[in-house]
């Protein structure tokens, strides 16, 4: 596949051009409701398929099934993502208001860190091929471990990581807005939506460690696996806010998720034995998706939506009028001292 610089150039500026839409349209904290939340999922959508249109379109069959494959599987997997933010939001008590910009830059940085993810990927691909056996080995047994462990939840208030982040960082316990470090009394303190936004990156370090392996058993072009992952986490934030509060009507999805995953294993391992066409694989990918989906929403009819609950990481609160005007935010600080030292 013969991808110019310049195409990779204009798919970064559109990811930048419609971040910085999205970040404009919320730049003031709000309640993002079910109607807000289903439009901007459809941009996000028409979006990612569109682009899988023009792939199709410029370099063939081929390569456009193999970034819808890729775009498919990634959409899945992230929607194990949503779970996870509702539970952490609902542990850490994180206003509804403030939720957006946290997955703002949850998703920008999980851009980052999937591209370095990929680029690694690629370049062990490239090196060393029998690196494929060892992903789809990783895979199955992830996706046989997601099948045995489907009804266990996370627990934000016994991560590791938290307890390391309030070692280590000054915390306070109110919610200033949606500011993430405050200045109290000449101290730099953190506030808890710091602490989660560090939640919500590793979280997803995580995730992306099965997903990673997981495209490249569709396609081995970097341009459609970072293209399919970028595309299909891009809209995360807008399905979070849709879904969130049916969590628990998607009963059977991690059953769905896990044969996925043994699905695009066992395709990786026999790739040296038997080739199956691109289009068989995306056809299994759907149909297992959507009849986990199907199945779960047949299950689970007539239940109502529902705010997810989860135990307390802590006693978190908003902050007073009298503790909004104690906090100086911390540009302001800087500014003062530089002024300061002129003088």
């Amino acid at each position: 596949m013969d991808v110019p610089f310049s195409a990779w150039l204009g798919v970064l500026g559109v990811i930048l051009i419609m971040l910085a839409v999205d970040l404009f349209a919320h730049r003031r904290a709000h309640v993002i409701g079910v109607r807000e939340a289903a439009l901007w999922s459809a941009v996000w959508l028409a979006l990612g398929i569109g682009f899988g249109a023009v792939v199709w379109n410029v370099w063939g069959a081929e390569y456009g099934q193999q970034y819808y494959s890729g775009y498919l599987i990634e959409k899945s997997l992230a929607v194990d993502n949503v779970f996870v933010w509702a539970i952490i939001f609902a542990s850490f008590a994180v206003p509804r208001e403030f939720q957006h910009r946290v997955l703002f830059l949850g998703v920008l940085g999980a851009l980052v860190f999937r591209a370095i993810f990929i680029s690694a990927g690629a370049v062990l691909i490239d090196q060393f091929s029998w690196i494929l056996y060892v992903f789809a080995a990783f895979l199955i047994v992830t996706g046989v471990r997601m099948f045995i462990s489907r009804n266990e939840h996370v627990h934000p208030e016994r991560s590791r990581v938290i307890a390391l982040f309030r070692r280590i960082v000054p915390m306070t316990d109110a919610y200033h807005g949606q500011r993430f470090l405050i200045r109290r009394a000449g101290a730099v303190l953190a506030t808890p939506l710091l602490a989660v936004l560090v939640l919500v990156e590793v979280t997803d370090i995580i995730f992306a460690v099965d997903s990673i392996p997981a495209i490249f058993a569709v396609t081995s072009e970097p341009f459609l696996v970072f293209t399919a992952n970028a595309f299909a986490i891009l809209g995360l934030r807008a399905m979070y806010f849709l879904l969130a509060d049916l969590v628990h009507r998607f009963v059977y999805l991690k059953l769905g998720l896990s044969a996925v995953l043994v699905w695009v294993g066992i395709k990786m391992m026999l790739l040296d034995v038997v080739k199956i066409p691109t289009t068989v694989s995306l056809a299994v990918v759907a149909g297992i998706i959507a009849v986990a989906v199907v199945a779960s929403l047949i299950a689970t009819r007539g239940q109502p939506r529902t705010a997810v609950t989860a135990a307390p990481a802590g006693a978190f609160r908003l902050a007073t009028e009298e503790e909004l005007t104690q906090a100086e935010p911390l540009w302001r600080g800087a500014v003062r001292r530089a002024y300061e030292r002129r003088r």
